[in-house]
């Protein structure tokens, strides 16, 4: 090394760098080329929609059907008999409701009657379908609240009971399946989604 150039480098200055070879630059560009398509590739793999599965969309549209179907007759038994309704299982189980003017445990029977009605029509056609699974899923849980202050767990998980079922099962199992439909919607196969694409 020459004299100028180590006291250059004893002061700091710098040694300019030294030029790649051209077998590092190619590789570099390839290198740089291949990161871009894969940065391209993952854009239009996120910007295209995924194909439907339908198996699953008309799996889960039976399913909502059947879930709004099974629930009318609760609505209408309600609609038979309001103030036994009241009477019987809101005022002694259900207490804790707010039941001062203008409410009462005969409205609360009307509103858990409507819920049952129209949130059954809702979910049935895939209306406002996370709202009509709200409206289920908040009567099935006072459902549930009621048969188990009524009869206890029962055993609960494991306990062989008299009717071979438990008392809040059903109700259970209807928290359990709006819950699904308060979370996904109605699918691919409803009236939500028609009204979406328009």
């Amino acid at each position: 090394m020459s004299l100028a150039v180590t006291s250059a480098i004893g002061l700091g200055a710098r040694l300019p760098a030294r030029v790649p070879a051209r077998s590092t630059r190619r590789a570099n560009v390839r290198r740089a080329d291949r990161a871009r398509s894969a940065r391209l590739a993952c854009r239009a793999s996120a910007s295209s929609e995924a194909p439907t599965n339908w198996g699953l969309e008309l799996s889960s549209a039976v399913v909502r059907v059947g879930a709004g179907v099974f629930m009318v007759h609760n609505g209408l038994d309600k609609l038979a008999d309001p103030e036994g309704f009241a009477k019987f299982v809101v005022e002694p189980y259900l207490g804790f409701l707010p039941h001062d003017d203008p409410l009462s445990f005969v409205t609360w029977t009307y509103l858990a009657a409507g819920a049952e009605l129209a949130g059954a029509a809702g979910l049935c056609v895939g209306l406002w379908t996370r709202l009509c699974a709200l409206s289920l899923f908040s009567t099935m849980a006072l459902a549930v609240y009621f048969h188990v202050a009524q009869s206890g767990l029962e055993g609960f998980p494991l306990g062989v009971v008299e009717k071979h079922q438990y008392a809040f099962e059903p109700a259970a199992l209807y928290c359990l399946l709006y819950f699904y439909f308060l979370v996904n919607g109605g699918g691919a196969v409803s009236l939500d989604n028609a009204l979406k694409k328009k």
